[in-house]
């Protein structure tokens, strides 16, 4: 690294709170189906013109944005991705990132105290930043659960647990690829009207039920062929994982799967780059959140009793992979 990347690290928030303001006042929605001026957007979002115009041009330098004269419109890229109006729409996801922003700043407090330094975003202090984080999730998966579900076989199986499942996008796309299968979506009460509206948009309401309650003190259920965990041991405790994947090792039929999604760290914990600072927002959020090594995952899955203990070769962003063992017959 030389100097001038280095500033370039330190002020690459710049662009991140750009686009996050862009989102936030929904710029993208109303200039997706024709040009406007300033003066015309900052009318109808009741928006300081000086104001506006400065953070339309700063959207147009992020290639966000095209200006023509006087007016401003959507790329063809923001018009697919950050208007509401369309179905590849990916603002939940932005506005999570955004909501994370304020307890980022404070990493330095976390570092020293050990511990978080704002709420868990699953669990959230209102309804925006809850209905964000679970239709960000909803937004991230639907990128990579098709292709997911199309590359593991679940042939011959017939029931799947969606643990923590949130708006419950894995269990639709297996179910999709899996027309025998059927599934339950598990995770806290308040994420029901999300997970219902999800599946019901994708008419797979008869094959795929919503189950409520605490995963580590309520009861899961028994008689599944598949468990698939993605993306929620990060958010636990070492000790807490053990308990969570125990659980679900008892929930499996004997010879079921057990799938466990995660941002995973090499076994040195120095790479590669997401997962490391994937932790670190762990740190920031939960009381003993952490992203885990493959060792570490395979020890827990090993202690849980499950054997064939792999990852699946699948290429997929950010480091992160799926790891996989059988309940014992």
């Amino acid at each position: 690294m030389n100097v001038p990347e280095l500033l370039q690290l330190s002020s690459s928030y710049w662009n991140t709170c750009t686009l996050h303001a862009g989102v936030k006042l929904d710029i993208f929605s109303h200039l997706a189906d024709k040009p406007m001026t300033t003066a015309n957007l900052a009318e109808i979002i009741v928006a300081d013109e000086r104001g506006l115009e400065m953070l339309l041009h700063g959207l147009t330098a992020l290639d966000l944005l095209q200006k023509e004269g006087d007016s401003f419109k959507c790329t063809e890229f923001s018009a697919s991705y950050l208007a509401k109006s369309s179905e590849s729409y990916m603002g939940h996801i932005i506005m999570h990132h955004h909501y994370l922003v304020e307890g980022w700043s404070h990493l330095d407090e976390a570092v020293l105290r050990g511990g978080p330094v704002r709420k868990s975003s699953s669990h959230g202090t209102g309804e925006k930043e809850r209905e964000s984080f679970l239709m960000g999730m909803f937004n991230l998966a639907s990128l990579i659960a098709p292709r997911i579900a199309a590359q593991i076989d679940l042939k011959g199986r017939h029931r799947l647990l969606d643990l923590a499942g949130g708006p419950g996008t894995y269990a639709i796309h297996f179910c999709k690829v899996n027309p025998d299968l059927k599934a339950v979506v598990y995770d806290l009460p308040t994420t029901r009207p999300f997970a219902e509206q999800t599946v019901q948009r994708f008419g797979l309401s008869e094959r795929i039920a919503f189950s409520a309650g605490d995963i580590l003190s309520d009861d899961l259920g028994t008689g599944f062929d598949v468990v698939w965990i993605s993306h929620l041991l990060h958010s636990e405790s070492p000790a807490n994982s053990s308990a969570i994947v125990d659980k679900a090792v008892k929930a499996l039929n004997p010879g079921g799967l057990l799938l466990i999604q995660e941002f995973i760290l090499h076994d040195d914990k120095a790479a590669p780059l997401f997962p490391t600072l994937f932790s670190l927002n762990m740190l920031i959020g939960t009381q003993s959140g952490q992203a885990y090594s493959q060792q570490e995952i395979t020890t827990i899955m090993a202690g849980a009793g499950l054997a064939d203990i792999r990852r699946l070769q699948l290429d997929l962003a950010n480091g992160a992979g799926v790891m996989v063992g059988t309940a014992a017959n």
